[in-house]
């Protein structure tokens, strides 16, 4: 496996990896109306799994998949199942607006513990495009003091979660395939869920059963395009680079959904791009690491 450090490589498959996140908040909006949170994360990790299983058989079918750091898949992949339910829950208690810019706090965790026990540097660039993107989400939002929900806070712990999963899968990348990484998500999350999916299931309508099918798909492909793009770069430049999903997002909204585009939207966006770019230009080459 090439992990020759390319910031171009890393970018476009973080494009990737934005692109489907942005159908996956609609296809969540969307079947949410009608099922309840576990239903929908357990049907996701299945569909996801049948839709995996023509790459795992090219790449050697289920013996390819075998891992050496089993606990770390568990625990990455348990903390990461309980921040996508906050996640998906969040988005029936506040508006997709919030859920979206308390999310992006998650940079700012995934980039302490990338520092704090990956061994990453914290330049100016990474620091700035933080910094920028947070105040950048923050003008878009423009929340106002005081209205704090219980909703704003399960995003915020979905967050954080977020952020810990993602410098876990940061780790896995230095070892495990991509491919194998993906496998023990859906295998772990699969079986995390099959009991609070069974007490709650109802059949889907043909509509839901539709945008679950998206959702499994994209569902899935996201957090593969996320490890690769971790193959050619450090989180901490990665990360601030998803800080683009908000202003996206935002236009999403307004041509789906006919949701204003005000002047905050535009300058918050602007904030946002600048501290990537300065992140691009301020990254630089580390040496390959070896790896399966």
């Amino acid at each position: 496996m090439d992990k020759t450090p390319s910031i171009p490589r890393a970018a476009l498959w973080m494009a990737g990896w934005l692109a489907l996140m942005l159908i996956v908040t609609i296809a969540g909006r969307e079947t949410l109306r009608e099922l309840n949170v576990f239903q929908v994360m357990e049907v996701r990790s299945v569909v996801g799994l049948l839709i995996l299983y023509p790459l795992i058989r090219r790449q050697g079918g289920f013996a390819a998949m075998r891992t050496s750091r089993p606990l770390q898949h568990i625990g990455r992949n348990l903390i990461h199942y309980a921040a996508q339910i906050g996640w998906f829950f969040s988005l029936t208690l506040i508006p997709l607006g919030q859920v979206v810019s308390i999310e992006f706090t998650m940079p700012i965790w995934t980039a302490i513990l990338a520092a704090g026990f990956l061994g990453e540097r914290m330049t100016f660039g990474k620091v700035a495009a933080i910094v920028l993107g947070v105040i950048g989400v923050i003008v878009i939002v423009r929340p106002v003091a005081g209205e704090i929900n219980p909703g704003q806070l399960i995003a915020l712990g979905a967050a954080v979660g977020f952020g810990i999963s993602i410098a876990m899968m940061k780790s896995l990348t230095r070892t495990e395939k991509t491919l194998s990484i993906i496998f023990w998500m859906l295998v772990i999350q699969s079986a995390a869920g099959f009991l609070p999916a069974l007490y709650v299931w109802q059949w889907p309508s043909a509509y839901v059963w539709g945008w679950m099918a998206v959702l499994g798909f994209c569902g899935t492909f996201t957090h593969y395009c996320m490890a690769r793009a971790m193959l050619y770069a450090d989180a901490t430049v990665v990360l601030p680079m998803d800080f683009l999903r908000v202003p996206l997002t935002a236009t999403m909204g307004w041509l789906i959904y006919s949701e204003r585009l005000d002047l905050f939207t535009v300058l918050g966006a602007a904030l946002i791009l600048t501290g990537n770019l300065l992140n691009l230009r301020s990254a630089r080459p580390v040496p390959a690491r070896v790896g399966t």
